[in-house]
């Protein structure tokens, strides 16, 4: 029988599980407790449960955990990226970033990626798996507990596109922002896709107040299609109907990240292009300096390039701003860090 992962119940599903056990509902809020305001990584640990219980959830149920591999500290900033192992030995990226703002962190929604996004690590080794939700949450819990430190913001930026591994998302976002856990508001989560439109679409029907951010990255398909293989998918006059979709159902208005690579995307042309595809459109355009990758031939725009296509996209009226660096110096860009170890791993197993 497979275990269930019972950090990723929501209150209902865990209150059910227990009174299955012949335990009064009062267990489940206990439990939920100890599993997202305390956070442990035992049932052993929760003191007020029962022995009886604690043993007939181990039986039927694991906790998800994250144990943390490694991590790096930027001496430019203070970025913390974190490699975390989970409980099949799999291999996963998250990040502790400090903003005047709050702190943020970025977790990954699968180990590994299929998207194959031209300037992007995470994707080079392909997808091994989604995760369940209480493995994103874990990366969280793991990085709270860590820094010792309060988290703001979350982002669904890291490894993997999570509108492929929709549901444990959305489960994700619910179980987060529930009161009775780490009650982060869903105001305060950006989730990130390429653009998998009818996603996009189902997730403006789920009633959050989550931030849309979509990776656009050029502002027509021929360009889209070098940098990104999944506009081949879904053409951008589709993506963008799914972005006025989401925008009318949730109020919210829709972030554009746009990656400047040198001499591909960061022309004048491209500018005006881009005014042209998003104008009218109530967004935000965050520019991004590719941070360099050792397997691709891509580099980041010139900041004089940077600032000139900032310029040409305030005088279209865009709203825009450029994304502050965070981790250039401790293999910043997503899956970089993971790809390393998991190089290191392998020509030590030749080797031996």
């Amino acid at each position: 029988m497979t275990e269930q992962d019972i950090r990723s119940m929501e209150y209902d599903e865990l209150t059910a599980l227990v009174t299955g056990l012949n335990e009064k509902k009062f267990r489940a809020s206990q439990i939920f407790d100890w599993l997202h305001k305390k956070q442990v990584d035992s049932f052993d640990d929760m003191t007020n449960i029962p022995k009886s219980l604690r043993e007939a959830l181990a039986g039927e149920c694991c906790i998800s955990t994250a144990g943390i591999e490694r991590v790096q500290e930027s001496a430019l900033d203070g970025t913390r990226k974190y490699l975390f192992k989970l409980r099949d030995g799999n291999l996963i990226e998250s990040v502790f970033m400090r903003y005047e703002h709050g702190n943020s962190v970025c977790v990954s929604t699968q180990v590994g990626c299929r998207m194959g996004c031209r300037f992007c690590a995470s994707t080079i080794d392909g997808l091994v798996r989604d995760l369940t939700a209480g493995e994103i949450l874990a990366q969280v819990y793991g990085i709270i507990r860590d820094t010792g430190e309060r988290v703001s913001n979350v982002v669904m930026m890291g490894s993997g596109e999570p509108l492929e591994n929709y549901d444990s998302s959305v489960r994700f976002i619910k179980l987060i922002s529930d009161e009775r856990g780490l009650n982060l508001s869903a105001r305060n989560i950006t989730l990130s896709t390429c653009g998998i439109v009818p996603g996009m679409r189902r997730l403006a029907d789920e009633g959050l107040p989550v931030t849309l951010a979509l990776s656009l990255h050029a502002y027509n398909d021929d360009k889209r299609k070098e940098i990104m293989p999944v506009a081949n998918k879904y053409p951008l006059n589709e993506i963008m109907d799914a972005c006025r979709y989401y925008f009318d159902k949730t109020g919210r208005r829709v972030t554009f990240e746009y990656s400047l690579i040198g001499g591909v995307n960061d022309t004048d042309a491209d500018a005006a292009g881009l005014s042209a595809l998003i104008g009218g459109l109530n967004c935000h355009v965050n520019l991004i300096p590719v941070n360099p990758v050792k397997e691709r031939n891509y580099v980041g725009s010139a900041k004089s390039a940077v600032l000139a296509f900032k310029n040409k996209l305030e005088k279209n009226h865009i709203n825009v701003t450029i994304r502050r660096e965070m981790g250039r110096d401790i293999d910043g860009a997503c899956g970089q860090l993971r790809r390393r170890v998991l190089k290191d791993e392998a020509a030590k197993a030749t080797k031996g």
